[in-house]
């Protein structure tokens, strides 16, 4: 396991201006990233639906989903072995290839070039997802919601510069001979080469290496042999999380907040289709779905904050209460459009609770050794799990309605709350002193 035991020790105001610089580089990066991810989620259907047909449309977008989920485990097995930097580089990189492929793929018109290469497209959004683990790295305590969600809120910048940004690349590919719609993730893969680039060249030192020896200097020196000596795959990060329950709960507060905002965000736009017009509907679902992407990311400053002043588990509960109000509000609103409007920025601001909180108590609650495979195996669960529900929330929109849809997310959030309301382990820190 790469960690430099011979390097002179360091202490925590060693640390703080390292931590500073990483969460520097981290936000400027993430905005890169986050606008190379959502340029092609914004014409990945479009595309798609040119290339293959409407029907599968919906499929290619998945496959964006399950590649982020399933290029978390080898990213993970680079970070445990050689730290954060070559992992998130490596992430991006199979974005940037990823983004390639789909243009070869708009090129020839071949089906399976392009569902291969948005399998390849979701290491951006593996590598996005991993940075706000890396910010807590080197975090204090105290502060670790805060600086976890400040990178999650830099998403926000990137998502909101995406779409001007796709229309531009579309503009300007379109004069080289490309396509309509594989000028964006030209633009992408771009985008992805430009983050792994800064990041292999100024994340330094690396936080994760660094956070290990920290934590060697407090351990028994046979714990990091241990620890390499096992391996820190899959396996190991499962076995981790059966034997803390803290680290049980972070793990379901992601999945089931995620599980319960893409159920009901992916049919909202279909429910809206019910009662507007085709010249307005997507006009109106832009708007509702603006919201609720604001509701995801611009008050995470704030969630971040509540984590380290009320509690992980606090606001893990107050994020299913919302969670809860948004299926409410959205499952009986009707034909009523403000309404939906509403139920869907809560759903927003549900989710990014249990994601910021569940994430910062995940991430502190593993030992040093084994926390990037823990949560790579987080992040696997995650998107396996938001695609399964994309997949269902369909056929259960189609044989039962709207309303029912939101009602079996609501029910979802049940064994979480239970988990929830466990008792606090011993040891685990869940409020700022």
């Amino acid at each position: 396991m790469a960690t430099d035991l011979t390097a002179p020790a360091l202490t925590r105001p060693d640390v703080a201006p390292i931590q500073r610089r990483t969460l520097r580089l981290l936000f400027v990066t993430q905005i890169i990233g986050g606008i190379g991810v959502t340029i092609g989620i914004a014409v990945g259907a479009l595309l798609a639906a040119r290339i293959a047909g409407t029907a599968v449309a919906g499929l290619a977008q998945s496959a964006a989903v399950v590649g982020g989920a399933l290029l978390a485990v080898p990213v993970t097995r680079i970070m445990t072995g050689h730290g954060r930097r070559p992992g998130l580089a490596v992430a991006y990189l199979a974005g940037a290839v990823g983004g390639v492929l789909v243009v070869l793929a708009a090129v020839t018109r071949w089906v399976p070039l392009l569902f291969l290469g948005m399998l390849f497209f979701g290491g951006g959004t593996a590598a996005n997802l991993q940075a706000r683990y890396t910010a807590v790295d080197l975090a204090e305590p105290a502060r670790r919601g805060r600086q976890l969600s400040l990178i999650v809120w830099a998403t926000t910048i990137g998502a909101v510069a995406a779409p001007n940004f796709a229309a531009l690349a579309d503009h300007t590919t379109n004069g080289w001979g490309l396509p309509p719609l594989a000028g964006p993730f030209a633009f992408s893969a771009t985008a992805f080469v430009l983050a792994a680039v800064v990041l292999l060249i100024l994340l330094r030192p690396d936080p994760l290496l660094t956070a290990r020896r920290l934590a060697a200097a407090d351990a028994p020196p046979a714990e990091p042999a241990v620890a390499a000596r096992r391996g820190a795959g899959m396996r190991l990060a499962w076995q981790t999380v059966r034997r803390l329950p803290a680290a049980r709960l972070g793990i379901a507060a992601v999945a089931v907040g995620h599980v319960v905002m893409v159920a009901v965000m992916s049919m909202t736009p279909v429910r809206l289709g019910e009662f507007h017009h085709d010249a307005d509907v997507l006009r109106v679902v832009g708007i509702v779905l603006s919201l609720h992407i604001a509701g995801m990311y611009a008050l995470s400053p704030v969630v971040g904050w509540l984590t380290d002043r009320l509690g992980r588990r606090a606001v893990i509960l107050g994020g299913i209460v919302v969670l809860l109000a948004a299926c409410a509000i959205a499952g009986t609103a009707g034909h009523h459009t403000p309404g939906l409007s509403v139920g869907l920025t809560l759903l927003g601001l549900g989710w990014s609770g249990t994601m910021v909180a569940g994430s910062t108590l995940l991430s502190e609650s593993v030992p040093t050794a084994v926390r990037p495979a823990v949560q790579g195996f987080s992040d696997l669960i995650m998107g396996l799990a938001g695609a399964a529900a994309a997949a269902l929330s369909g056929f259960v929109m189609r044989m039962a309605g709207y309303p029912t849809l939101t009602l079996l997310a609501a029910i979802a959030t049940v064994p979480l709350v239970a988990l929830a309301l466990r008792p606090v382990p011993a040891g685990v820190p869940d409020k700022e002193d």
